[in-house]
């Protein structure tokens, strides 16, 4: 079931890749707000910024990927600046942005991106390259997810950014009038999210399987049939709870619209 979800989202990401391409902005710093974080960290205008917390850089994308997860959190950031590569350290500052998807709290440097038509680049792949890039695609989603997961529980992100079926039909509704792509792009991001979903250690999902089998590999035997009945009852509170608490969140958040 999820490795089947994961293998779909790839397969999109990947003809997504091959057939249309990426368009992306080089990571060249286009300019600084006063009193940013990136002031405060001696980041310049145009300063190429190759890479952050030893993650390579390729896009601005990447550069707001990787600071949304980071707010409150020194952050080593390496740039070239005439020629030569610097290490600078800046904290991405806390910030909560209302959109029609919600309240999304996410870190900022508080730079622009480059302007020059020269740092707009639309990079094709080949059939190899686009699997490359799809996997990657792929992994930062179950990635971003895990660091939102890791934040629910440090009390670092809010439940209510949680979402059920009734935020999926109002964000599908969105992306489809952006475009074809944009809607199939979500399907892929949606499918991981389902694998990812299954693969929590909760009884009744595929998961809870593999954490019961896990068990029963220790132990030497599998576990007691009452122990896997009261697993079992755990799970299902725990899978409504999530439910309700996902519809509320789509009930009010579609209420202040």
């Amino acid at each position: 079931g999820p490795i089947a979800n994961f293998i779909l989202a790839i397969a999109i990401f990947t003809v997504v890749f091959a057939g249309a391409g990426r368009m992306d902005i080089l990571p060249r710093v286009g300019a600084v707000s006063p009193g940013s974080a990136a002031e405060a960290a001696g980041i310049r205008q145009d300063d190429l910024i190759l890479s952050i917390e030893g993650r390579s850089i390729a896009s601005f994308v990447d550069i707001m990927r990787v600071v949304s997860t980071r707010a409150d959190l020194p952050t080593t950031v390496s740039v070239e600046r005439d020629g030569k590569p610097i290490d600078l350290v800046a904290t991405p500052r806390a910030f909560e942005e209302k959109s029609r998807f919600g309240v999304q709290k996410r870190g900022l440097l508080g730079i622009q991106a480059s302007r020059d038509p020269k740092d707009r680049v639309l990079r094709h792949f080949s059939p190899i390259a686009a699997f490359t890039a799809g996997v990657s695609e792929t992994w930062f989603i179950v990635e971003r997810t895990g660091v939102f997961v890791a934040g629910l529980f440090s009390g670092r992100e809010s439940a209510s950014q949680l979402g059920g079926p009734l935020r999926v039909a109002q964000i599908s509704g969105e992306v489809a009038e952006v475009g074809f792509l944009a809607l199939v792009n979500l399907a892929a991001l949606l499918s991981v999210s389902i694998g990812l979903l299954n693969l929590m250690p909760i009884p009744m999902l595929d998961g809870g399987h593999l954490a019961f089998y896990a068990a029963e590999a220790i132990r030497g035997r599998p576990l007691s049939d009452r122990a896997q009945d009261i697993g079992f009852r755990i799970g299902m509170a725990i899978v409504l709870a999530l439910m309700i608490v996902s519809t509320w969140n789509d009930i009010t958040h579609l209420a202040s619209l």
